[in-house]
């Protein structure tokens, strides 16, 4: 089958789900208010509540939560075929990712901006703030972990790509001093620092950085190195102002994200490459594991991503001018994560062996285990991106730097935010158990949400694809669970109908906890210490997160329904959307 009809096919599903399902969830579910006022205005400070265009505030969102994640979970998964993968990708962002991320987004809104972690003690419970700081901090633990991994193994794999990478960091920080010192847009600077960038790229085909003789004096590998030094970096970068560096590279990445997205597309319908996996693996090896139900959990950004609830809640809806507003920021950010998996399934079906006489061949040796998929799935991907570069004229080996250079800076944006967030999580976990010590030493909260992560990435073998990968997958579903549980009694308590929420929760929670029983039995069974004495140990306490979830999400649900026929329920909700909007004198002038 021709890549390019499968791609086009997609893009009309995303289209549709937004045309239609999104307003349905706007209209019925959410019910969306134009003349509502936005905590952006309420708490306008210039400063973290600006009320702004809804194409920058898309903008920002998108590649904020469009990390690394929806390129690897897809790369992996087509070892099961890419039939299943393309389909919970299509079905996922429709019914499941669209509906949570939009769905945080309008809860938030409707509660001063707050996180879904806040809205999760007061919606639910207050046991569900503790569950969610938990899952959180495993999530952002993996996150940093497997991040740090693929930049390294890239790094390792395709030297020629580091100048480029690492002329992204002073660039970035220029365009930061442009844009805040001087007040300016940042259009133009982030294009000329993005043509700077691809103008390095050559420069690293001929001058390759390799650090392979450095690594050998301090008797490590040359992966080891790169992950110690990100993590030195991202230690140094969360602790800045977002301004310096985060933000900036963020208008950066954006036009580089528009830009890949134009040349894969472009290259697969000029080049009109057919897909050479099967629609449906039946030659994996007797020891693989399952796709069902793995690959719900394999796949979870570019399907569903609890990730995204964090970036929506508290962030993003600072800056929301209209309540309508959240349908296009909220739904389309996921539909345009969901087509960045649906590119990834095509460059490692279709481009990676779209030069070979033999395609059929050349993709079944690429994947033909588990383990082969999991430690390629990157690699996998950039060739594919520098085949579909090469259809449009560009040559092969310039094509894969530039999809090198797209990955790592994807991943490493994704990092920089995940290990900021990873300090206030163990910031906030000392103050519920009144370390304060911890709770207000910014360097010390620091280095604990870089040790831990840089720990797990530091394991040798396949950890981070083979093994890591799948707890990530977990996690990230239950953070999505909560969110939805948050967004399901939300909507209850409103006398709307749940449903649209209820059937992607009942089914996420579903599906990851079976996944987690798999996953334990294998770990338990294989003999290895590791397994044993770690990864069985952290499965289980997923698992045990996983049922909690579940528990609370009922008793809140039930009460939530038994609510629903209470003659005061609906004043009492309008009174507290009311004061939603209202600035008491005794706020903290930071709230503000």
């Amino acid at each position: 089958m021709p890549a390019a009809l499968v791609l086009l096919a997609s893009v009309a599903v995303f289209a549709l789900g937004y045309r239609y399902y999104s307003r349905h969830l706007a209209e019925k579910v959410y019910a969306l208010d134009p003349g509502r006022i936005t905590p952006a205005h309420t708490y306008k400070d210039g400063v973290d509540f600006v009320p702004t265009n809804r194409h920058i505030v898309f903008s920002h969102h998108f590649i904020s939560v469009a990390g690394a994640a929806p390129i690897v979970g897809p790369a992996v998964a087509v070892f099961w075929g890419w039939g299943p993968a393309l389909a919970w990708i299509l079905l996922g962002t429709v019914f499941a990712a669209g509906v949570h991320d939009f769905g945080s987004l309008v809860v938030s809104v409707r509660h001063k901006a707050r996180s879904i972690g806040t809205l999760a003690g007061e919606v639910i419970g207050p046991r569900s703030r503790t569950l969610f700081l938990i899952i959180i901090f495993f999530l952002l633990t993996m996150v940093n972990a497997v991040f740090a991994v693929v930049i390294a193994n890239l790094f390792v794999g395709y030297p020629e790509a580091v100048l480029p990478v690492l002329v992204t960091i002073p660039l970035a920080i220029a365009v930061g001093q442009i844009v805040y010192k001087r007040r300016t847009t940042a259009l133009v600077p982030s294009i000329i620092a993005l043509a700077l960038v691809y103008v390095c790229i050559p420069l690293g085909v001929l001058f390759p950085i390799d650090i392979t003789g450095f690594a050998e004096v301090l008797g490590l590998t040359p992966n080891t190195v790169w992950v110690v030094l990100l993590f030195v970096y991202a230690f140094i970068a969360s602790r800045i102002p977002v301004w310096m560096l985060l933000q900036p590279r963020d208008y950066v990445n954006l036009h580089q994200m528009l830009l890949a997205f134009v040349i894969i597309f472009l290259g697969v319908i000029v080049g009109w490459n057919q897909v050479a996996a099967p629609m449906l693996n039946s030659d994996v090896p007797a020891d693989s594991p399952p796709w069902f139900p793995l690959l719900f959990i394999t796949i979870a950004c570019g399907a569903i991503s609890g990730f995204h609830s964090l970036v929506a809640s508290g962030t993003t809806a600072k800056q929301i001018d209209k309540e309508t507003d959240t349908r296009m920021v909220g739904y389309l950010g996921a539909a345009g994560e969901g087509a960045l998996a649906v590119c990834s399934i095509l460059a490692c079906t279709a481009g990676v062996v779209a030069a070979s006489a033999a395609p059929q061949v050349e993709w079944h040796s690429l994947y033909s285990n588990f383990d082969s998929a999991s430690a390629g799935a990157t690699g996998n991907f950039v060739q594919g991106v520098g085949q579909f570069a090469n259809n449009l004229g560009v040559p092969l080996q310039v094509g894969v730097i530039f999809a090198v250079v797209v990955v790592v800076s994807f991943a490493a944006t994704t990092m920089d935010t995940g290990v900021r967030l990873q300090r206030y999580i163990v910031q906030e976990i000392a103050e519920i158990v009144r370390f304060r010590p911890l709770a207000r030493n910014l360097t010390l909260a620091t280095l604990i949400a870089t040790i831990v992560p840089l720990g797990l990435a530091l394991v040798p073998g396949d950890f981070a694809f083979g093994t890591l990968w799948q707890l990530f997958g977990t996690t990230n579903q239950l953070t999505a669970g909560l969110a939805l549980a948050v967004i399901a009694v939300w909507v209850t308590k409103r006398r709307r109908n749940p449903l649209t929420i209820l059937v992607p929760l009942v089914f996420l929670l579903f599906m990851t906890s079976w996944a987690l029983i798999v996953n334990l039995v294998e770990f338990l069974s294989s003999g290895s210490l590791s397994d044993l004495l770690l990864l069985a140990p952290l499965d289980f306490v997923i698992f045990v997160l996983a049922i909690w979830l579940i528990v609370e999400a009922a008793i809140a649900l039930k009460k939530a329904w038994a609510a629903r026929s209470s003659p005061t329920t609906e004043t009492e909700e309008k009174v507290e959307e009311s004061a939603e909007e209202t600035v008491e004198d005794s706020t903290d002038p930071q709230e503000k």
